[in-house]
């Protein structure tokens, strides 16, 4: 587990981000609806998820999906996690 993950959950636009994708996989445009920033910007706080692994991009012809990754979120659990154990 890096502090990349908490670096990427501290900025809301990309909690909100994370919130749209636990609904379910959304390309840049469905999530940039959503905000009230850009395409561009939505795509960098994309990157930033997914350098921080709690994100995965799926190639599907000319669009690109956007997903929660789950391991990343297992990693950044069992980190938390140690700190709830007696």
């Amino acid at each position: 587990m890096t502090p990349d993950a908490f670096v990427a959950i501290a900025d809301p636009h990309r909690r909100y981000l994370l919130e749209e994708l636990r609904r379910g996989p959304k390309t840049v445009g469905e999530l940039a609806s959503g905000l009230p920033v850009s395409r561009p910007a939505v795509s960098q706080h994309l990157k930033v998820l997914l350098d921080a692994g709690l994100v995965s991009a799926e190639s599907q012809g000319t669009r690109r999906l956007y997903a929660v990754s789950g391991p990343g979120f297992l990693k950044l659990n069992i980190w938390l996690d140690q700190f709830w154990e007696g």
